[in-house]
């Protein structure tokens, strides 16, 4: 998106374009009239986001807050890219039932390293400073952080749902849980941020640090909530533990193959939340479809070229596009395919009444296909994997198949094509170890 030249427009229309821009992929800006004061003042802005390292790999879901800070960036603000690598030694309790066991130092370190050299796919490293909160959270002495603590009353730490909840059932809440907020609105403090970012998850922490800056003299930061991004069933958060999503460290086939599983009514909303495309752009392509004038087809291709461009490179994500219509639109295989092993114990099917088959022969079992799909990832749960069956969106060996259970003879390893929509897998079986 291009803005206007500042000696050849008004201020007011330079405003509003900015801020239909960074309203874009948001759900809620506290408050706005501060951030319209904020962009006004002319000097670089200093936008902070935190990532607590507690995994290793960024999916697509995590790029949706980082799609939005680029968007500051864009408007010659600067970003604080913070690596919680104190606070993640506490476990973030936002939306947990229970009390999350500390990441240490190690592991922390490892998963800094590897979220610092994803985010720069997006992020323009001139105009991000990449810190960690050890820095200084470490170095606050007892009196400080009972300062820190005189400014929050359990009254308010209480009304965070999670907190709120378990409390009423009677579930434990450590104290250093409670510190987690606090922390993280301390680092606000520490930064000077004039603008925090985070899911809607977040909002209770990031308005904590609206509050704490107060209390310290500070100037209040506006506080933006982005959503967050349903995975590739459409229904549940992209997580990669639900399998359902797509880790930026892919491979372009695999991403391409997963990006057109969506749905069609889901991909305006990747568009949306994963692209630079304006609202305006994104509600002229919806127009097109709707009036046949463009195929839903072409602009889901659309949307995976983009963001493998962005992630891994233009060339890449042009073979993957011709590997994709070589396979599915002419129905021939891949030419590289994913293997996944697995031993054949963990997909039999019971015999002990409960799942029968007419087979006698020992070596001549069936194996279970929902199970099969669920653990090597072609599903999200057995129970989904039970469904794609019923519907026929399964093939073993290029044939469809929808029963449930599969024979073959368990006496030496088997390998299978499997085929789940547009995933293709080949699942190499390995017989029970004598």
């Amino acid at each position: 998106m291009s803005f206007p030249d500042p000696a050849k427009s008004s201020p007011d229309s330079d405003l509003e374009q900015q801020m239909e821009y960074l309203r874009k992929g948001t759900v809620e800006i506290i408050r706005e009239e501060e951030l319209r004061e904020k962009l006004l003042s002319k000097r670089p802005l200093r936008i902070k986001a935190g990532f607590d390292p507690t995994a290793p790999d960024l999916h697509l879901g995590h790029t949706v807050l980082l799609r939005k800070l680029k968007h500051f960036q864009d408007l010659g603000h600067t970003v604080i890219f913070l690596i919680g690598d104190f606070t993640g030694m506490i476990g973030d309790p936002s939306g947990r039932s229970a009390t999350r066991p500390p990441l240490r130092r190690e592991e922390i370190a490892a998963n800094a390293e590897t979220y610092k050299a994803q985010v720069f796919k997006i992020l323009n490293p001139e105009r991000t400073m990449v810190e960690f909160n050890s820095a200084w959270l470490s170095s606050l002495s007892s009196t400080d952080l009972v300062r820190l603590c005189s400014h929050y009353t359990v009254a308010r730490l209480l009304e965070r749902d999670d907190f709120s909840n378990r409390y009423k059932k009677g579930i434990p809440i450590s104290v250093h849980e409670l510190l987690y907020p606090l922390l993280q609105g301390y680092d606000s403090v520490a930064l000077e941020a004039d603008v925090e970012m985070g899911g809607t998850d977040q909002k209770f922490n990031l308005l904590v640090g609206r509050e704490l800056q107060r209390e310290y003299g500070l100037t209040s930061q506006v506080v933006i909530t982005v959503p967050i991004l349903e995975g590739l069933d459409g229904v549940q958060k992209m997580s990669k533990s639900l399998s359902n999503a797509i880790g930026l460290t892919e491979l372009p086939q695999e991403m391409f193959g997963k990006l057109m599983s969506v749905s069609d009514a889901m991909m305006y909303r990747y568009y949306e939340l994963l692209t630079d495309m304006s609202l305006a752009e994104i509600a002229q392509m919806k127009q097109k479809a709707a009036s046949g004038d463009l195929h839903p087809m072409e602009i889901k291709i659309g949307l995976a070229r983009r963001i493998i461009s962005d992630f891994h490179s233009p060339q890449a994500a042009r073979e993957a596009e011709e590997e994709f219509r070589r396979v599915f639109q002419n129905r021939e295989q891949p030419t590289e395919i994913e293997t996944r092993t697995l031993a054949v114990e963990a997909v039999l099917a019971k015999t002990d009444g409960t799942e029968t088959t007419e087979r006698t022969d020992k070596t001549d079992q069936p194996i279970k296909l929902d199970r099969l799909l669920a653990k090597v990832g072609l599903a999200a749960s057995v129970s989904e994997a039970s469904r794609k069956l019923r519907e026929g969106a399964v093939s073993i060996n290029g044939r469809r198949h929808r029963e449930p259970l599969y024979h073959l003879d368990t006496s030496h390893p088997h390998e299978l094509l499997v085929q789940v929509g547009r995933h293709h897998l080949k699942v190499v079986l390995e017989p029970p170890k004598q």
